[in-house]
């Protein structure tokens, strides 16, 4: 294990110390999660700039690299449990992500549990894509290209969505990437165990928590936009899969990838040796969080050529 690798383990071990003791302190537990990827003062610089934009009535940003292209877009859609997390948080991710994809990437503040349980935040990123392709950074105008990408129950979130707009008949993104996807409340995968002495910052016990306060009462936890595990992957976009080897939600990955191949979809599973939750989130700072993302810009190039 590299350095690097060593002191992101440490900090995010300190980070879920903190995190318990806030059990009950859902505020504090939100400011918390902003430090997550603050290991080093380099993950926080931004690779361009943002702007603040109202995409329907859902508060977001506009993050741009210098090469972006402002037809070809993506919103991100950011992580944080559910229940926490912000655009602002994931500002400098989004901008790396822009410069590798050459992607205009909007980021969304979509509503969080419990103030607004299922499907309040889907609905939201659902609008907000719907928003997003036909406006962009420059005002009205149609995108060219459009992707879909989110991380941990942002990853959820971003295959729940594809699956419901493609339930609507809605225009498909070109392609969804999902990093460290939380795909399965039913908690089932044999990594939930298997992983729990090596991931350092999430609990398996948290999952039973999450139910109560991310879905209203007698809801299906194997409802498709709940679970996405549980979808149809037939005529899916081709998706992109990322995840650490060292995070309880690594079968969360492996399983989809398997189920969407069965069902016919073009997927990419790139699993990385000792990395933990959203170890992207970590660039510049972390090798291996630069050559996932530069990974991330080769996928999205192949679709954008």
């Amino acid at each position: 294990m590299n350095q690097q690798t060593q002191q992101v383990i440490e900090h995010l071990k300190s980070i879920r110390v903190r995190m318990y003791e806030l059990l009950r302190d859902l505020p504090a537990r939100r400011e918390l999660i902003e430090e997550y990827f603050a290991v080093d003062p380099s993950t926080a610089e931004l690779e361009g700039s943002f702007t603040a934009v109202d995409a329907g009535g859902i508060p977001a940003e506009w993050v741009l690299a210098e090469n972006a292209n402002p037809d070809h877009r993506m919103i991100y859609i950011h992580g944080g449990s559910w229940i926490s997390g912000s655009a602002k948080g994931y500002r400098a991710l989004a901008s790396r992500i822009s410069r590798v994809t050459g992607c205009a990437v909007m980021t969304i503040d979509y509503r969080l549990a419990p103030e607004h349980q299922f499907p309040a935040g889907l609905h939201d990123c659902c609008d907000a894509y719907l928003w997003m392709l036909e406006n962009g950074p420059n005002g009205a105008k149609t995108a060219d290209k459009a992707f879909i990408c989110g991380d941990s129950a942002g990853g959820n979130l971003a295959l729940s969505s594809a699956l419901r707009l493609q339930d609507l008949s809605k225009r498909m993104p070109e392609a969804v990437i999902a990093l460290s996807p939380a795909t399965d409340f039913t908690a089932s995968s044999d990594s939930i165990k298997s992983r729990a002495a090596v991931d350092p910052i999430i609990h398996p016990a948290i999952f039973e928590a999450l139910q109560t306060l991310y879905l209203p009462q007698g809801q299906d936890i194997e409802d498709k936009y709940v679970s996405p595990y549980y979808g149809d992957y037939t005529n899916f976009p081709p998706l992109l899969l990322q995840v650490g080897d060292s995070e309880v939600l690594l079968d969360e990955s492996t399983r989809l990838a398997w189920l969407a191949e069965q069902h016919g979809c073009d997927v990419s599973l790139q699993i990385w040796d000792e990395m933990p939750h959203v170890f992207q989130g970590f660039a510049p700072f972390l090798p291996q969080a630069n050559q996932a993302i530069d990974c991330i810009g080769d996928f999205v190039k192949q679709r954008l050529a």
